[in-house]
């Protein structure tokens, strides 16, 4: 009998648009079987500069009750998605921090042969969003990890236009969390715990 798969959604938001992408993917992955973690990396930057944007202070809040991410998180984990705005390209700092916490794991092998993917969002159209996710899988080779991006696995793959994972862009806020970027998190949520179900069986009979 398969044991259950566990995946981490290990997220940073600032505003709440990639909070809100993750909360859709882990319910989706729960949708399909999997036992699943929805956690957030811890934040940096200064209470001050947080009350200095509403939006940001309002994320904040909203989110004060979900678990911060620790490595214990990504040694459960069969499978992990992890969630970035841009920052010039690539992940923000509070995710990266908190990837280079996982030395310890990665030196004793415990991050290789899990399943990797990862969404982002980005203010403006062609704002980094694919640099961004490619960024962030150069982690996941050096950790052994093996990469399950969405690619065009499915005809609505083609409306939101991203290969790499799930993006979506808020338009300086403007632009809320739609149907098309839902699709493409829980089309990206089932295609994970699919493969991640598939390589835990398959491990687990060799």
């Amino acid at each position: 009998m398969r044991t259950q798969t566990k995946l981490a959604v290990v997220y940073y938001s600032s505003t709440g648009i990639v909070a809100e992408i993750g909360k859709e993917i882990a319910e989706a992955a729960e949708k399909a079987g999997a036992e699943v973690r929805l956690l957030k990396a811890a934040e940096l930057a200064p209470q001050a500069a947080i009350d200095s944007n509403p939006a940001w202070a309002a994320n904040a809040a909203a989110t004060a009750d979900v678990p911060v991410a620790t490595p214990a998180d990504i040694e459960w984990a069969d499978a992990v998605i992890f969630g970035s705005p841009t920052r010039f390209g690539n992940i923000a700092s509070q995710l990266k921090q908190f990837i280079d916490t996982l030395g310890g794991l990665w030196a004793q092998g415990k991050l290789a042969d899990k399943v990797y993917s990862g969404f982002t969002a980005t203010s403006t159209a062609h704002g980094g969003q694919e640099t961004t996710l490619l960024a962030l899988y150069n982690s996941v080779h050096h950790f052994g990890g093996i990469v399950v991006a969405p690619g065009y696995t499915d005809p609505a793959k083609f409306a939101d236009g991203n290969p790499y994972g799930t993006s979506h862009v808020d338009a300086q806020g403007n632009n809320p969390v739609d149907d098309t970027t839902r699709t493409a998190a829980r089309i990206q949520a089932e295609r994970v715990v699919k493969i991640a179900s598939g390589l835990k069986a398959g491990l687990a009979a060799a």
